[in-house]
């Protein structure tokens, strides 16, 4: 199985861990898309209660990546860490795989991403890496509202859905779908421009647990071929 389908891009994982956990950052109320009654009713209020108070979540995950037929071109499981606003640490490890997998981590300037496997690692500015949408969810003081649709999708396999739809043609992710149980974010379903879906389930989720210095900073080791430049 291709490796550029376990992990498509850094922007693409960058646009997945900011949908997910960083909208709504400006705190600013979320309003509803034009469509009537029934979407207003639909509001995204777990979306707000979710975010509300946090400063940190820690949680496991599994992902599945299906190409638009429903083919499954990629299953993985990992962690993710986050203390807002704008770091994250993201490790993820394809399903059968002996290989110590790939990992994401965003320090607040750098965006570092890590192929153990092949020994690399790319790092480029973080507001230059999380381009469009992206940047401005992880800066949390964007103009969220502005960047996105963001409405009420409904209840489906037990869940309550919020959709989310860039507003930029160039944005890193086509559209997302949030599904909450009660006040905690229990699945996430991404589509890229691509026609790609890739499904996560959480689990095990803590919020506003301890996060060290150390888990939300990146430092290549020694033999590490590294492409690009550090900010300072």
């Amino acid at each position: 199985m291709a490796r550029a389908s376990f992990l498509p891009s850094t922007a693409w994982l960058a646009a997945l861990t900011a949908v997910a956990l960083e909208l709504g950052a400006a705190g600013a109320p979320v309003q509803a898309t034009a469509g009537g009654a029934a979407q207003v009713a639909a509001s995204p209020a777990p979306l707000d209660r979710f975010l509300d108070g946090l400063h940190s979540l820690r949680t496991h995950f599994t992902q599945i990546v299906t190409r638009a037929h429903g083919q499954i071109v990629s299953q993985a499981s990992g962690e993710l860490i986050v203390l807002r606003p704008g770091k994250f640490r993201w490790e993820i490890h394809p399903a059968g795989s002996t290989g110590a997998g790939q990992l994401l981590v965003a320090d607040g300037r750098n965006l570092w991403f890590y192929d153990a496997d092949l020994q690399q690692v790319t790092v480029r500015p973080q507001s230059a890496a999380l381009t469009a949408t992206p940047a401005m969810l992880l800066s949390g003081g964007a103009d969220v509202l502005g960047a996105f649709e963001v409405s009420g999708a409904g209840e489906k396999d037990g869940l309550v859905w919020v959709s989310v739809v860039p507003k930029a043609a160039d944005a890193d992710f086509k559209t997302a779908r949030l599904g909450f149980s009660g006040n905690e974010l229990a699945r996430m379903i991404l589509e890229d421009k691509l026609g790609q879906t890739a499904t996560l389930s959480f689990t095990a989720a803590e919020r506003n647990v301890s996060v060290a210095p150390s888990e939300v900073s990146f430092t290549p080791p020694a033999g590490t071929d590294v492409i690009g430049t550090p900010q300072k």
